[in-house]
């Protein structure tokens, strides 16, 4: 009975070992991932430094901030300037946990203040990323507090690392692929996973979406969310260091690591009822024969008071934000 007895016992110590051991490793892992990460997402978080005219002060940690994303089509130019094929304007309030979104037109005519013209905005880019800034600020008398920026190359890495994306396919539709030779890409309404090739050609179809370039910013939010859903997995974790190293390589913000992981914690957790997107309104019409989308002015001013709110900025007097 004594000799059974010290057997389990001799089992359960065996036992107890090895679960520690596994233990231990997993936290070695955990940790060697995790400083490998840290490394590699500092490369992302080195972009270039951000003025802006309208924030003069440093935020505070509960502060209300800005945040504009910008895809970046520069495949033409082999990666020299560019413009932003997609201008994406969030605003974050971490006391409430709400989000504000909005998706400016790349065809929207406004004052491009370094330009000193009135064009598109995407060619706002053309000047640089400040000049982008300069202009939508001028836009909307909105403070922009960070940037993140992706072109199309890395959009398809970053969807190929993760394994692709599901999207809710709206409706039937082709979209020719970004790659050489072209060829035609087909998407059935409902769900459909997506590669990164696949992804960036749903991203950017606009001309056979009856919607046009609202109907497209807004597949463009959706493949954004659906990237970080799937980075929302806990098989994320085994592959966290090789994931930051995509993102590191086609990602630039100027946050700092802690506040980019601050925002994807607050996104990929945020209540679908606490975001409210705003649509700008205008009209479509031909200057030279060449297309714009002219901003509605009374809807610019309205989205204007809204975000200027969510970021509990002074609300200006009406005859201040008249365009320029």
């Amino acid at each position: 009975m004594t000799e059974q007895r010290n057997k389990i016992r001799k089992t359960k110590r065996k036992s107890l070992r090895i679960l520690l051991l596994i233990v231990l490793i997993l936290i070695a892992f955990i940790g060697y991932k995790g400083i490998r990460t840290y490394y590699k997402l500092q490369n992302a978080t080195q972009g270039k430094v951000l003025h802006s005219s309208l924030r003069k002060q440093e935020i505070k940690d509960t502060q209300p901030f800005s945040i504009l994303f910008l895809g970046i089509e520069n495949y033409a130019t082999k990666g020299k300037g560019g413009r932003t094929d997609s201008i994406i304007l969030v605003t974050v309030n971490p006391k409430d946990k709400t989000i504000q979104k909005m998706s400016i037109p790349r065809d929207t005519y406004v004052e491009i203040p370094d330009q000193k013209r009135k064009s598109k905005i995407n060619g706002a880019y053309n000047s640089g990323l400040q000049s982008t800034v300069n202009t939508v600020e001028n836009f909307l008398h909105v403070p922009i507090d960070y940037y993140v920026t992706v072109d199309f190359g890395g959009f398809k890495n970053i969807v190929d690392e993760i394994g692709g994306i599901d999207v809710d396919v709206p409706f039937d539709f082709w979209q020719y692929s970004d790659t050489k030779p072209r060829y035609k890409v087909y998407f059935k309404k409902g769900i459909q996973h997506l590669n990164g090739t696949e992804a960036l050609a749903y991203a950017r179809m606009r001309k056979r979406d009856p919607r046009g370039d609202f109907g497209r910013e807004e597949r463009q939010q959706q493949a954004m969310l659906a990237i970080i859903d799937k980075l929302k997995s806990p098989k994320t974790l085994f592959k966290i260091d090789k994931y930051a190293s995509v993102f590191s390589e086609n990602v630039k913000t100027n946050m700092s690591l802690s506040e980019g992981l601050y925002l994807f914690n607050d996104m990929k957790e945020a209540n679908p009822k606490n975001i409210t997107t705003l649509k700008l309104e205008g009209k479509d019409d031909y200057i030279n024969r060449i297309y714009y989308y002219m901003p509605d002015q009374t809807s610019v001013n309205a989205i204007t008071n809204s975000l200027r709110n969510h970021l509990e900025l002074d609300k200006l007097p009406a005859n201040s934000i008249k365009s320029k």
